[in-house]
């Protein structure tokens, strides 16, 4: 039986990266015997006719690709185009992925296959187990701020990398817990996997790679946001003492990316 996925991608301004995206990760999923699909999920930007452009192209190519432009009446922000896309997916396997290659498209075949050999329920790209890495140096503040929001999620999942957006899982998993998704921020993976626990949970190595080209979006407002969806999911799993000392742990996070501009996780 032909192995089916759908590709989530999310964008804004990511005009640059979308045809180098399509043809590796169609040339990778090819390779590996894969029938893919990829949804650009694009909250509408100055690059968006662009995009729009480029898509259609690459469609009259023969590429199965398709995109959802989101008007502002429909939401805004990564996890929320996230789980639209999944809503719109054609097929019961579902991958999301960045727009900006620092998921490399070649590794796609590989982070699905735990879940599409339904070996798994989610599977992660983690940068933190033997074989995974950066492709490039972060600073040791950088260093530090990743390190402390991973940990500070690590009791809500088993995965070593719960701040990845690089991640797989399927409709009838999501459906356990969709309505109570959180759509605000960018850990829309982190909130899948602790609404709806997953179990088992996969990792597997991936190499995060420096931005090819546009602007990083995180910001500060998106590390506020991350520390209210901590809350909210240790609210869900655990005691009130325990969320308290979250808190206090949260606290320190937001303390420490105050000096930190254009934070990447």
């Amino acid at each position: 039986m032909v192995k089916k996925l759908s590709v989530v991608v999310p964008t804004y301004n990511e005009t640059d990266n979308i045809r180098p995206l399509v043809t590796r990760l169609f040339a990778a999923t090819k390779k590996a015997g894969i029938e893919a699909e990829v949804l650009i999920m694009d909250d509408e930007s100055k690059g968006t006719p662009e995009t729009e452009r480029i898509v259609a192209m690459l469609s009259a190519e023969g590429y199965n690709v398709r995109i959802h432009v989101r008007r502002r009446s429909e939401g805004r922000g990564l996890s929320s185009a996230v789980l639209l896309g999944f809503e719109k997916a054609k097929y019961e396997t579902m991958l999301c992925m960045d727009a900006d290659l620092q998921h490399e498209p070649e590794s796609v075949p590989a982070v699905a296959a735990p879940v599409l050999n339904k070996k798994a329920e989610f599977s992660v790209g983690s940068r933190n187990i033997r074989g995974g890495g950066l492709g490039f140096d972060w600073s040791m503040t950088r260093r530090l701020i990743s390190s402390t929001a991973t940990m500070l999620a690590r009791p809500l999942t088993p995965s070593t990398d719960p701040m990845s957006g690089f991640f797989c899982t399927t409709k009838t998993v999501l459906n356990r817990a969709k309505d109570r998704c959180n759509p605000i921020g960018f850990k829309i993976g982190l909130e899948i996997m602790a609404r709806c626990r997953c179990d088992p949970v996969a990792d597997v190595a991936i190499t995060f790679r420096e931005r090819v080209a546009g602007e990083s979006k995180l910001t500060m407002k998106q590390n506020i946001q991350y520390v209210e969806q901590l809350l909210y999911l240790y609210w869900d799993r655990f005691s009130w003492l325990l969320v308290l000392l979250a808190l206090v742990a949260m606290l320190i996070l937001l303390a420490i990316t105050q000096v930190v501009l254009n934070v990447v996780f």
